[in-house]
């Protein structure tokens, strides 16, 4: 076992050979948005997500699926299924099946297997003294699917987000690795706060992160300030205590977003502080349009992510 649930990292990853790691997540979610083809897609590249995270490739998915029977039409279920498998097939890998169970609500996701080579592994360990952070993808998600529910934002507002929340992290890992990566996760249900600080404890350092820089989705701050939040922000914060403080002259809506929990959020990719500028630049020449330099690991010492 290379990779397990000490340091939470984003899969599981187990040697099977000198050349070769099994890397296994599994990860599903409630419907962010009423379209089910938009949830089948989304809720898949969220869990695909993971193996990207880890650097590796995926092999092989099954669906894990929970549908009221009773109460939805099972139309609903083929377009999710249908989101979910034309996903699967844009990342290269096999859909292979899955289980179903009746529920009270509907959940999409995935059990995916992938490959990496042991050497070329990433993890969220390994961030070093003097490495930038490099964000691939904007934040702001969750509030913006609740305004969305609470009628405080409308669906065209939401839906032209979606395919940015639906796009595999694919093509930011295969352009990230051409550079030093020491360490990556993505984004996701623990905010850009928890995500960064997972990083900062796992490798023993302490980050700044610059609200400047953080890309936001559309929207996003404007909710909080008309009063929604999401059921994460408070547990967000609370996780955090005692690891994190704010520096930056932030209002309290501006805070809620650094403890927006994501779905299907980007990469955060810690690499030399020297070729962050070049990867940025060659994330964006890739289609990955808010790639952003982030943040600082400003030294070693008591884990901590400072706000700046």
């Amino acid at each position: 076992m290379l990779v397990g649930f000490e340091t939470s990292d984003d899969a599981a990853v187990y040697r099977l050979s000198p050349d070769t790691a099994l890397i296994s997540t599994v990860d599903y979610i409630t419907p962010p948005v009423d379209d089910p083809y938009w949830f089948g897609q989304i809720a898949a590249a969220n869990s695909l997500s993971d193996i990207y995270a880890m650097g590796g490739k995926p092999l092989v998915a099954l669906n894990l699926v929970m549908f009221p029977s009773k109460q939805l039409e099972m139309g609903f279920l083929k377009e999710i299924l249908r989101g979910g498998h034309d996903k699967v097939v844009e990342a290269g890998a096999s859909m292979a099946g899955g289980h179903s169970v009746d529920d009270n609500e509907p959940k999409y996701g995935l059990a995916v297997t992938g490959v990496v080579h042991p050497d070329h592994l990433l993890t969220n360990t390994e961030v070093t003294e003097g490495d930038a952070l490099i964000l691939s993808k904007p934040l702001g998600s969750g509030v913006l699917f609740n305004a969305n529910r609470s009628k405080k934002l409308p669906w065209t507002e939401l839906e032209q987000i979606l395919p940015t929340l639906a796009t595999l992290n694919r093509k930011s890992l295969e352009i990230a690795t051409q550079f030093d990566v020491h360490a990556c996760t993505d984004v996701t249900g623990f905010a850009i706060m928890g995500h960064t600080l997972e990083m900062a404890k796992a490798s023993g350092v302490e980050i700044n992160l610059s609200y400047s820089a953080l890309p936001f989705y559309p929207n996003a701050l404007e909710m909080y300030k008309k009063g929604e939040t999401t059921g994460s922000n408070a547990d967000n914060r609370k996780l955090a205590e005692g690891f994190f403080k704010i520096n930056a002259d932030l209002t309290r809506e501006q805070e809620e977003l650094l403890f927006d929990p994501q779905t299907s959020g980007g990469l955060l990719i810690s690499v030399p502080s020297s070729q962050a500028d070049d990867l940025v630049r060659e994330l964006k020449a890739g289609g990955v349009d808010a790639a952003s330099r982030v943040g600082e690991v400003v030294s070693r010492g008591n884990p901590s992510v400072t706000v700046v």
